[in-house]
């Protein structure tokens, strides 16, 4: 019989990295809370065609890594590879233009079937934020910051570059777009057969390419900035001048890009070299023709997803397990009383181990072993004055207390 092994591009979540996981959604989300962002979530998989609309059916994303399947009521259903589309589908739904500007913060699972690769798994996790309703450059601002101070938390912001780009405005992108079409017109034999492929329907993504013969060719192509509007150009501007008052340093790169048309102005990306090859570990954009694309009314957009496979790498070694604190009854008699003052000392956000069976010495190894921080020793004696004994592992010491005091002579030791 084989042996049963998790999906490849899967794997378990035990305790230890667990661990490392939710210390960097929950400092996310905590982040988040501070810049008004609420909390949502959307359902794991959606309609194909929410993803195959927003995301371009020529898209590495739809064509190659898309879980796509037909479920038992013949509906085309995909697991969610991203979840700004979700999003702005929940806002159409679920009527929410009358309650914009809205802020949503997210944190779960993605699915896309790509290579498995360091940091990179088919079943993902992501972080995220989206501002929905705002047109200004003060929305871009307070998103960038919400990243940058989640990434400073974590105390990984030093380890990243926040590189920056502008997209302009639907006007710029239309000329920047005809430019770069000219340009690689003149260099076809040059370029990779996917970008020849790309260059009538979604030219833009051809600057995203990583084939060697392609970035010879992308070097010096036209460059988004040569095309502005006096209106983009404002915009940008603002945005720069904003981050350089709240003292957010960057890097402009005016090969960072998104190659679908109702990407604007904003493009970032906080990129690090620390997990080998330079890759984004937080990155985002506006995008104001999403949701009037997806049938809504117009309603302009930004926010950012970051991987937290990636920034759990990025933050280094796991936390430690809580520390617990070990109730050890001294004698079959005593054995009632340990199970309901354990319950007691939980009530009170205690994280508590009460071992399942043992000798005194045999329970004294097992809080060794997990790193108790206190046991409660329960003798026959000590239960005849209403008392335990409670030691200190540490520093070893040793004290007797009241029953009816422990919560508060135990109080340095709680976990919540």
């Amino acid at each position: 019989m084989a042996t049963l092994q998790p999906v490849r591009g899967t794997h378990d979540l035990l305790p230890q990295e667990m661990r490392a996981h939710r210390h960097v959604s929950d400092s996310a989300r905590a982040v988040a809370a501070c810049y008004g962002f609420d909390e949502m979530a959307t359902p794991i998989f959606e309609f194909a065609n929410v993803f195959k609309r927003t995301l371009g059916d020529t898209s590495d994303i739809v064509t190659k890594e898309m879980y796509t399947f037909t479920d038992k009521g013949g509906d085309e259903i995909t697991l969610r590879p991203e979840n700004t589309a979700g999003v702005a589908r929940s806002f159409i739904s679920e009527g929410l233009a009358q309650n914009a500007p809205l802020k949503f913060f997210y944190s779960g699972p993605m699915f896309r079937y790509e290579r498995p690769q360091k940091g990179r798994l088919r079943q993902f996790h992501q972080i995220g934020v989206e501002l929905v309703g705002v047109a200004t450059v003060q929305a871009d601002l307070e998103v960038i910051a919400c990243g940058a101070r989640v990434l400073d938390d974590l105390g990984v912001l030093d380890k990243t570059v926040l590189e920056l780009n502008t997209l302009g405005d639907a006007e710029s992108r239309s000329g920047y777009r005809d430019a770069l079409v000219d340009y690689l017109r003149g260099y076809l034999d040059h370029l990779s057969e996917e970008s020849r492929d790309r260059l009538e329907r979604n030219p833009l993504r051809i600057l995203d390419s990583k084939d060697e013969g392609d970035r010879r060719v992308i070097a010096d192509a036209p460059v988004f900035t040569d095309f502005l509007n006096e209106e983009s150009q404002t915009f940008f501007a603002d945005l720069r001048a904003g981050l350089d008052g709240m003292g957010i340093a960057y890097k402009l790169n005016p090969r960072l890009v998104r190659g679908l048309d109702y990407y604007c102005h904003t493009a970032f990306e906080f990129t690090t070299t620390a997990l080998g090859a330079q890759g984004a570990v937080l990155a985002g954009g506006r995008y104001d023709g999403l949701i009037g694309m997806m049938g809504g009314a117009q309603t302009p957009g930004v926010g950012w997803a970051g991987g937290i496979e990636r920034l759990s790498m990025l933050c280094g070694e796991a936390l430690p397990p809580p520390r617990p604190i070990a109730i050890v009854p001294v004698g079959a008699s005593t054995k009632d009383v340990a199970f309901q003052l354990a319950e007691t000392l939980r009530r009170d956000g205690f994280r508590i181990d009460l071992g399942y069976s043992g000798n005194v010495s045999k329970r004294m190894k097992r809080a060794n072993k997990l790193g108790a921080c206190a046991a409660i020793l329960l003798g026959e004696d000590e239960l005849l004055r209403d008392e335990a004994t409670i030691r200190h592992m540490d520093s070893g010491e040793q004290e007797c207390a009241p029953m009816a005091t422990l919560p508060d002579v135990l109080a340095r030791y709680k976990t919540t």
